[in-house]
């Protein structure tokens, strides 16, 4: 195949801006920006063998860790105080621009704590089902354990995520620090269901109320329907291992696609009400002010959402030529269906490539290549979910909303670059 082959033409132009359609990547056959036209040539003193590949290595130890080349990876802090002081309330978020995929590795997933993270014991640690049941049950972590096991990939994301896109001056933040309150990790344990039908549960029992063993007792009033239908579970295990301790070791509930504070941590008992419990985490907290002074109570579920994370702040200078725009895409009412890239501040949109298998309630990782020429341009991505649901620009989410309003925030995220190859995060 010669260059001209690889280069795309002007009938594979999807949209202004330089973007290139999907054509180009089939008549190619290739999934990414080809490798003859980034790279460049082997000289003689490159191919000699480096240092580190003339004497052995480190041995093996018991638990990997990282390189230390890779350092510079990790979860930005807001808000957490020191050793001591304060009361131990504050979010890690995770650094969406440095990974690839769509899982999120355990030391990296975005942590959101109360009151601190509590030292469980897990021999010691029991799970209570009350309230309209039954039969009250409870059950140890030996107990747990010899149940079926089910598994399924999906995303937690905060109802606060995307905070600092919620003020009136854009600010100059990576995307993990702007979109970053939220991790994708596969999750090992028992479908809540099951224990349910255990217990016994009334039918006039629609609610229960989830309350976790931190400090903080948070709890959050969950309609009993999300866990009856199978779309709940008592996770154990993250990634294949055991819940870290931040992760609400040594159980949680995971509620796939509804707004993080339900997925409580350190689980410690589920009540069956005929009601919600209307507790301070779902009154002061969670609740979208609207224009007319109302506020909107029990939005569960996580809207349709996109974010392009390279180029992103932070990240570049970008340099000219053909390259990948890349980012993640979820939806809180199931699969990714679409996403669209616009280069031009979303005056000509282009199909990007999504990358499978695109499940429900998870992360969807979409690419699309670009061959940038040098001038102005605002990147922007916009997610389509099976239900059809479509991004909304940010004047179309505000629209119903106070000042001040910032949860639920899943608005389009636009990046400005300049001639010199500088992105920053800009409102359009």
């Amino acid at each position: 195949m010669s260059s001209s082959d690889i280069l795309p033409r002007s009938e594979d132009r999807a949209a202004s801006g330089g973007l290139i359609s999907r054509r180009w990547l089939l008549r190619t056959g290739l999934a990414a920006v080809p490798a003859s036209v980034v790279a460049t040539q082997v000289s003689a003193d490159q191919l000699r063998v480096p240092d580190w590949s003339s004497t052995p290595g480190l041995v093996q130890s018991p638990y990997g860790q990282p390189s230390p080349f890779e350092s510079h990876v990790t979860r930005p802090v807001l808000g957490l105080f020191p050793e001591g002081i304060g009361d131990g309330s504050g979010v890690s978020f995770t650094p969406l621009e440095k990974l690839a995929g769509t899982i999120t590795p355990n030391g990296l997933f975005f942590e959101r704590h109360h009151s601190g993270i509590p030292e469980i014991d897990p021999d010691q640690h029991e799970f209570v089902i009350h309230g309209m049941v039954r039969q009250p049950l409870r059950f140890s972590m030996s107990d747990l354990l010899n149940y079926p096991m089910t598994t399924r990939t999906a995303f937690i994301e905060c109802a606060g995520n995307s905070l600092f896109n919620s003020l009136d001056e854009a600010q100059q933040r990576s995307a993990g620090e702007i979109h970053g309150l939220i991790g994708n990790a596969e999750w090992t344990g028992i479908s809540l269901a099951t224990l349910l039908q255990e217990t016994g549960v009334d039918p006039a029992g629609t609610w229960m109320l989830a309350e976790g063993a931190d400090a903080a007792k948070k709890s959050r009033s969950i309609p009993i329907s999300k866990a009856l239908n199978g779309d709940a579970m008592i996770a154990l295990y993250q990634n294949g291992e055991r819940l870290r301790p931040e992760q609400g070791y040594p159980m949680r509930l995971v509620v796939p696609g509804w707004q993080g504070s339900m997925n409580i941590k350190w689980l410690r008992r589920i009540k069956v009400m005929s009601g919600a419990t209307h507790t301070k985490d779902e009154t002061s907290k969670y609740t979208l002010l609207q224009k007319d002074g109302l506020a909107r109570q029990f939005t569960h579920e996580l809207g349709v959402k996109s974010v392009i994370t390279g180029p992103s702040y932070g990240i570049g200078p970008v340099r000219k030529g053909l390259q990948q725009i890349t980012g993640v895409a979820w939806s809180g009412a199931g699969r990714i269906t679409g996403v669209e890239i616009s280069a031009d501040g979303g005056q000509s949109w282009a199909a990007a490539a999504l990358q499978a298998p695109a499940l429900p309630q998870a992360m969807t990782r979409f690419s699309i290549a670009w061959d940038w020429t040098g001038g102005s341009a605002t990147l922007m991505s916009r997610a389509t979910d099976e239900t059809g649901t479509v991004q909304p620009t940010r004047s179309d989410w505000y629209a119903p909303y106070a000042a001040g309003q910032l949860y639920h925030q899943n608005a389009i995220q636009s990046w400005a670059i300049d001639a010199k190859g500088d992105v920053s995060n800009v409102y359009v």
